[in-house]
């Protein structure tokens, strides 16, 4: 073909697919929700505009930085699912992500290995809740208020105060994705009831996956109110049939997060779990005041402490978000009156302004009662504010049905007003307390770096170590009793090894490596027994006579995280070929 030639058809099958684009552009603006999901992103990024500019800021949970860099060292080693950190525990080790939810970290590596730095991975991890949260919100409102109520409802769930607290004061990377799944796993449920498609099966199993790998307390929070959401659907319709479809998402959901969840439950007795639910974290030294909830405007970077006065950290729902929902309650009763009917928008502004306060109740001391029956579990909760997470889902929802009560002009008016009115009412939250710059480096040295080896170090401690350590891991291997020479140290996540020439008759070496279920020691080749011995610290113990030896570490899985790993990959694998075994999705 002739130069010439080429280079006009190649010029042509550019301006086709320009053209294409274009079109498919000009269609996507088109579409009727296109401007409500920019409006709902641009709230989103003004809520996070901090986490766009260059620096870092504290937090009360400053683990995030450490926790991506495990999850990309487990990556590297191919420790996957990752569950064991050797950082952390003051270099000891430490089962992190066997009971820690992996999932906002796995997408943290995303970000990781296009090359963001991890303080900008883990600014833009937080900044992507944000982003999600508002869209999924506005997905289930939209669906019972229409367009304008569901970008309402999005924007007070993004500017609710406690969605600030959750990211700018307390760090609590996991809590603000759980936000993200309320919406999705109740839009998707009552999808499903209503139309019966397998997709939407899908989808509901995916988004209570997604809750399970993100925060394992907002499970135990919300599901009640899930259950009575399902509940009330499966009543209106009638849609008996969809409860085998309900039940296998339920099923499937557990299954793909079995590498998960099954140590979580079964594997608690090796860790000493009691150190969640005791002194600071026990959940009778956090009940909130009606003052600290209602009418106080003060914003603070402190912490929960025993008594709300000298509490340094705010627990507002925000004055509007408490507010219009009695005004939208007000109207609903006036629409009874006059009409005399009950309807579905009746039934779900009643129920979620309901179960908004009874979310807010748990937060106050006169919930102690029903703490005190529940308490087996509920004591996992640690801080009763927890349950302003539901207040604030709940309340926003009801907030999205106000424009439904107006005629279209009005209404219209009335949304950007009260959108404005809780951007400026409440902007003065969205902001860390100072930012500052500080590399990966930084963090990952010197004083910031011992400080990470050590927070959290109670939370999830074997059970052999009687204390934490009070120092911290000098050598892979140290010579205990006997003579002997320890020499090429290597440490990964789930491999270590040592050589060692023992020139006593007996030698005691000390392994820093905390002893816990999976981690097994072979001498040139063959497993030999460890033990704790009078070590409070819980490390690794072995002999050896005198000799050359090759000992390796190696963290293997148990049982229970071996069928953990299975069940999960079965049902990832009926997930993929979901298109191949089901015909309509």
């Amino acid at each position: 073909m002739p130069k010439k030639k080429q280079e006009k058809n190649n010029k042509k099958k550019t301006s086709i697919k320009s053209k294409n684009f274009l079109e498919k552009l000009k269609n996507l603006v088109r579409k009727p929700d296109f401007l409500f999901v920019v409006g709902v992103v641009f709230l989103a990024l003004l809520a996070g505009r901090y986490l766009l500019i260059p620096g870092y800021f504290n937090m009360h949970d400053d683990l995030q930085m450490m926790r991506q860099l495990a999850m990309e060292e487990c990556f590297r080693d191919w420790q996957i699912p990752c569950r064991w950190t050797p950082h952390m525990g003051y270099g000891f080790g430490f089962p992190l992500f066997n009971y820690y939810p992996p999932l906002p970290y796995l997408v943290g590596e995303i970000f990781r290995l296009v090359g963001f730095s991890f303080v900008e991975t883990v600014k833009l991890t937080f900044l992507i809740s944000f982003v999600l949260s508002g869209l999924t919100m506005y997905l289930w409102a939209k669906t019972f208020w229409g367009r304008l109520g569901g970008l309402l409802s999005a924007a007070f769930y993004i500017w609710a105060p406690y969605h600030s607290l959750d990211i700018f004061v307390r760090g609590a990377m996991n809590e603000a994705w759980a936000l993200i799944w309320f919406p999705l796993i109740l839009w998707s449920s009552y999808e499903l009831i209503l139309k019966g498609r397998f997709r939407y099966t899908i989808i509901l199993a995916l988004s209570f996956t997604a809750l399970l790998t993100s925060h394992n307390l907002m499970v135990l929070i919300f599901t009640p109110l899930a259950a009575c959401w399902v509940l009330f659907w499966l009543l209106r319709f009638k849609s008996w049939s969809t409860i085998p479809q309900l039940a296998i998402s339920g099923v499937w959901a557990f299954g793909l997060a079995a590498f998960f969840t099954l140590p979580v439950f079964l594997e608690q007795k090796f860790v000493h779990v009691e150190t969640l639910v005791v002194g600071y974290y026990e959940y009778i030294a956090h009940f909130t005041t009606v003052g600290q909830l209602l009418f106080s405007r003060f914003w603070g970077y402190g912490a929960s402490v025993w008594m709300d006065a000298d509490d340094k950290m705010s627990f507002q729902i925000g004055h509007l978000h408490w507010m219009l929902p009695i005004v939208v309650m007000g109207l609903m009763v006036w629409r009874y009156y006059k009409t005399k009917k009950v309807d579905s928008v009746l039934f779900l502004t009643t129920f979620f302004f309901a179960a908004g306060w009874f979310a807010t109740f748990m937060t106050h001391n006169k919930s102690t009662p029903i703490w005190l029956e529940f308490d087996h579990f509920l004591k996992f909760v640690q801080f009763p504010w927890r349950f302003l997470t539901l207040t604030i889902l709940c309340f926003s929802f009801v907030v999205g049905a106000f424009p439904k009560l107006l005629n279209r002009e009005k209404a219209k008016m009335a949304v950007f007003l009260l959108i404005g009115a809780v951007v400026g009412f409440n902007f003065g939250y969205f902001q860390p307390e100072e930012m500052g710059p500080i590399t990966d480096q930084q963090k990952f040295t010197g004083v910031a770096w011992d400080m990470q080896q050590t927070a959290g170090i109670y939370d999830y401690l074997p059970v052999g170590a009687n204390t934490a350590p009070k120092a911290p891991q000098k050598e892979l291997a140290l010579v205990i009793s006997g003579k002997a020479v320890i020499s090429d140290p290597v440490q990964k996540t789930n491999k270590a090894s040592f050589k060692a020439v023992v020139e006593s008759e007996t030698s005691q070496i000390e392994i820093g490596i905390f002893q816990y279920p999976g981690w097994k020691v072979f001498v040139n080749g063959q497993e030999k027994e460890n033990y704790i011995g009078n070590d409070s610290w819980g490390r690794m113990h072995i002999d050896l006579i005198r000799g050359e030896y090759q000992v390796v570490l190696k963290l293997e899985n148990t049982p229970v995280r071996s069928a953990g790993n299975s069940i999960s990959a079965v049902s990832w694998l009926l997930l993929f070929t979901a298109p191949l075994w089901r015909k309509k999705i």
